[in-house]
């Protein structure tokens, strides 16, 4: 099956300000967001990259669209890939947020969370995974087993994906950390989902595009017993 990078948006002036952004507009990268974004762009610029899908937030489109740029391809906005509906906390200052009630469901269980106003945690996982699970058929349909996308989109969004792909229960997710600019990586089968790759920020990723395989090699998906010999990157 083809692999998903999942790239969290750099740095913003939410995050700086300690707000919890949600889905407020006018929310933009600050200096070193702009700059984790270029980073990963040339972490990314020997990646043969089939599609880039963002969430339409800007913050994300700003942090994708150098990386579609190099890679030729048009950047295309899919709302599955938004942040959570955070409904009434949106925009609220994270230290008043600390000191609500509901501060601690989110938590220590996550999975009975819903938003005031907004959306639940269980909800905002089961449409992310659905739409980054329907952009991988397409995208193998498209360009074959051995391709690579791209899903920019946020902290929480990336944190329960890499859950559900683990098989941890959401109540878990909480245990797995998104920095700003981060690259996670997960390739689904038809066995299993393989994570490659958690909270990665720095390193050419160039041998995610695999050279072409010889003639008559099976291809499977099981897990190799004793973990394998890793990707090739040069000759064998």
């Amino acid at each position: 099956m083809a692999t998903v990078i999942l790239l969290r948006h750099g740095r913003t002036t939410a995050n700086t300000a300690g707000v919890l952004a949600g889905r407020a507009g006018g929310v933009r990268l600050d200096g070193a967001g702009r700059a984790q974004a270029a980073a990963a762009a040339e972490r990314l610029a020997s990646v043969r990259l089939a599609s880039v899908r963002t969430s339409p937030l800007h913050r994300c489109r700003e942090t994708a669209s150098p990386v579609a740029g190099a890679a030729g391809v048009p950047l295309v906005n899919d709302h599955g890939l938004v942040e959570c509906d955070y409904g009434e906390w949106t925009g609220r200052p994270i230290k008043e947020l600390v000191r609500d009630r509901q501060w601690r469901v989110v938590q220590r269980q996550p999975s009975a969370m819903v938003f005031p106003g907004g959306e639940s945690l269980t909800a905002m996982l089961a449409r992310a995974a659905e739409a980054v699970r329907r952009q991988d058929r397409a995208v193998e349909e498209e360009h074959g087993p051995e391709a690579v996308w791209l899903a920019c989109t946020h902290g929480d969004v990336i944190k329960a994906l890499l859950a559900d792909a683990l098989g941890l229960h959401l109540d878990l997710f909480q245990r797995i950390q998104v920095d700003p600019a981060s690259v996670s990586l997960v390739r689904y089968t038809d066995e299993r989902p393989y994570v490659l790759g958690v909270n990665t920020l720095g390193g050419d990723l160039g041998w995610l595009t695999p050279p072409k395989r010889r003639r008559g090699r099976r291809r499977t998906h099981d897990a190799v017993v004793g973990g394998g010999a890793g990707p090739a990157t040069g000759p064998d």
